[in-house]
């Protein structure tokens, strides 16, 4: 697998480059937010630190998120809680602080790459719709909000809202079943693939922006305590 390193300490970059390359992936690494825009398309994942010399590491996710569908972890020192939540509303796959332990961060480069969409030939991503009547459902429509799973799109009152991979991955796992009740622990493993990655609000930022982009903070309804739904309009 060919990943792009966004980063622009050297030592770092020395580090992560070292653990890739160890682990059988061909590395490019970029010092500068300009570079890595230019880079971007051959990349099939992204490690991003968001202290960069020519451009705040944050605007940059955003702008390769218009451009770049591959996983992309944020590695950073920055770690407020602002911070965590903008970089993964922004588009971040997962959010690490540095420092960190790299088999740790090994580990979740593995789970990012293993949860996109077609990663894995003949596995159904994270998205893709489950259960035993799965493949008769591709649009679910809950008021005027309409979720396509097969072409991963979402339309508000007939206009398309654009979410972050991740957010239509919790989306879409509620909507191959909407009738059920799914608990965190159920989407976290399918959609993270990992039960115990509740501690990080991971799950819950997503839902958030789901419903501050579609408009429609019904769309996905907590079960306190347990987990989440897709909604009715009220």
């Amino acid at each position: 697998m060919h990943a792009l390193l966004v980063e622009d300490d050297d030592r770092m970059a020395h580090a992560l480059g070292t653990a890739l390359a160890q682990r059988g992936h061909t590395v490019r690494r970029v010092a500068r937010a300009a570079d890595a825009l230019r880079h971007t398309r051959e990349a099939e994942f992204v490690l991003l630190d968001l202290g960069l010399p020519d451009l705040d590491g944050m605007e940059l996710l955003r702008r390769l998120r218009t451009v770049c569908a591959a996983p992309l972890i944020v590695v950073t020192a920055r770690c407020e809680e602002r911070d965590v939540v903008q970089g993964l509303r922004a588009g971040a796959d997962d959010y690490v602080v540095k420092p960190f332990r790299m088999a740790e961060l090994m580990a979740r480069i593995d789970t990012v790459r293993r949860r996109a969409p077609g990663a894995v030939a003949g596995r159904p991503g994270p998205a893709g719709p489950a259960g035993p009547d799965a493949a008769a459902v591709r649009t679910v429509c809950r008021g005027d909000a309409e979720v396509d799973l097969a072409t991963r799109t979402v339309c508000v009152a007939g206009a398309e809202v654009r979410l972050t991979r991740r957010e239509f991955d919790v989306l879409a796992h509620l909507a191959a079943r909407p009738d059920e009740v799914h608990p965190r622990a159920e989407i976290l493993d399918r959609i993270w693939g990992d039960a115990f990655f509740a501690a990080s609000r991971s799950l819950d930022v997503h839902v958030a922006g789901i419903r501050a982009k579609t408009g429609r903070p019904w769309l996905v309804r907590t079960v306190r305590g347990f987990g989440y739904q897709l909604g009715t309009e009220r």
